[in-house]
């Protein structure tokens, strides 16, 4: 009766319009509390240990670095940098510019690893570029959203350290080695709807006249901005650093690129990107640690077997128990933001994957990619938000062309699914 309590208040909570972190700790507390009443040692002192618990793991570390990183090269103009660098390699001509936009989120993946921060980044340069080049608002935001969501595969990714807290032998440099390819599969999956929709519906048109940039010009500026990937996971892969400390050594890369080579980052500039940063890192970490309790409820009160043997005595069997927890990742991605759902369904998938002796780091991928394809789903998808917001767009207005995007990037997520190799052969090979 508790358990489903648990539940019920959690999603009252949450029809209502509170905070999902609030949601998770207010509902976990409640049920803590009401246990409490008939067994002594289930006792209230559980909430602060369990929000501390969630906290105290050294691989978060790295989110707020990598938050930071993020705001430091959106200050910076490194995104503008790669944008010309992009154009002057693939040219001008009709649906150029959306194979440049998708280009170049996939490449601030590897700098930043957030959705949300990439749309942003991304979509302050390509969005104007391609409203002065002809193409409608809503196809725009909706380029711009779904090659933002290839972010959060692609290494670094905050979504990877997270699953890697929740889940026992899915170490950090495994996952992200693992998220290399279906990210790039992802990126080009989307590239072709993209290409196709603008030169089927005559977009564009102006982009032929626009000036090409200069190919070794466009190098020499971009060239900082295209070596933080290579600094970041060559360093991780020679040794030299942990994830942690890969995340800290770009924060101070970052700066160097903006304060010294670049110029764009004054003294005065870094309140703004601090506080940014801040604002942004505490909503993930305290979402975190509230989801602490909640998962300490979910175990504590018996909810967690219960579920698994249901599903494992429905009788689908591994491949459809499998399409159908994908399923539903894929529809709450388009309410709930990605970190919220691991949180709240990997500890109660994980038993799932022992049962059935799925490989914890591709089901890790298999996870995080179904939640990067609900990030541009809508109705409530973060990423389509922050591009409708940029592009001064209704989300309506995006719905005729991003359903293209979201059905290509499922065609990559099966692809996975039927292949696990192609996120399984980087790891195996680089020996994880």
């Amino acid at each position: 009766m508790i358990a489903s309590l648990l539940f019920i208040v959690f999603l009252t909570m949450m029809m209502a319009g509170v905070p999902i972190g609030a949601a998770l700790g207010l509902a976990g507390a409640a049920c803590i509390a009401l246990a409490n009443a008939d067994s002594q040692w289930f006792g209230l002192l559980a909430v602060p240990q369990n929000f501390y618990a969630g906290l105290g793991k050294y691989p978060l570390l790295a989110i707020p670095m990598f938050v930071l990183v993020g705001s430091i090269f959106d200050r910076s103009g490194v995104a503008a940098r790669l944008v010309n660098f992009a154009v002057a390699i693939v040219g001008r001509g009709p649906g150029m510019l959306p194979l440049v936009a998708i280009g170049v989120a996939m490449f601030m993946g590897g700098i930043s690893g957030s959705g949300p921060a990439t749309a942003a980044a991304v979509g302050g340069v390509m969005i104007a570029a391609m409203h002065r080049a002809g193409y409608p608002a809503g196809f725009s935001a909706s380029v711009v959203a779904g090659a933002a969501a290839t972010d959060i595969l692609i290494p670094p990714s905050v979504a990877f350290i997270v699953y890697s807290v929740l889940v026992p032998g899915a170490s950090v440099p495994a996952l992200f080695a693992a998220g290399l390819f279906p990210g790039v599969l992802a990126g080009l999956a989307l590239i072709i709807p993209a290409v196709w929709l603008a030169r089927r519906h005559g977009m564009g048109q102006l982009e032929a006249s626009l000036p090409r940039p200069p190919f070794w010009k466009s190098l020499r500026e971009a060239a900082w901005g295209l070596a933080a990937p290579v600094l970041i996971l060559g360093g991780m892969r020679m040794g030299w650093f942990t994830p942690t400390e890969a995340a800290v050594v770009a924060v101070f890369y970052g700066l160097f690129v903006g304060m010294v080579v670049h110029r764009s980052i004054g003294v005065r500039d870094l309140f703004d990107i601090l506080r940014e940063a801040g604002e942004l890192s505490a909503v993930i970490l305290i979402v975190v640690s509230l989801a602490g309790i909640f998962a300490f409820s979910l175990s504590t009160l018996g909810v967690i077997d219960p579920i698994t043997q249901a599903i494992v005595n429905s009788g689908l069997g591994s491949t459809g128990i499998l399409l159908l927890v994908l399923a539903l990742l894929l529809v709450l991605g388009m309410f709930l933001d990605g970190i919220s759902i691991l949180l709240i369904f990997v500890p109660l998938l994980y038993p799932l994957m022992v049962h059935y002796q799925w490989d914890v780091v591709w089901f890790g991928v298999l996870t995080v990619l179904t939640v990067a394809i609900g990030q541009f789903t809508p109705p409530m998808a973060v990423n389509l938000m922050v591009a409708s917001k940029i592009a001064q767009v209704r989300m309506e207005a995006t719905t005729r062309w991003v359903l293209w995007l979201v059905l290509a990037m499922t065609v990559a997520m099966l692809m996975v699914l039927q292949w696990p190799q192609i996120a399984l052969w980087l790891p195996h090979k680089l020996g994880y």
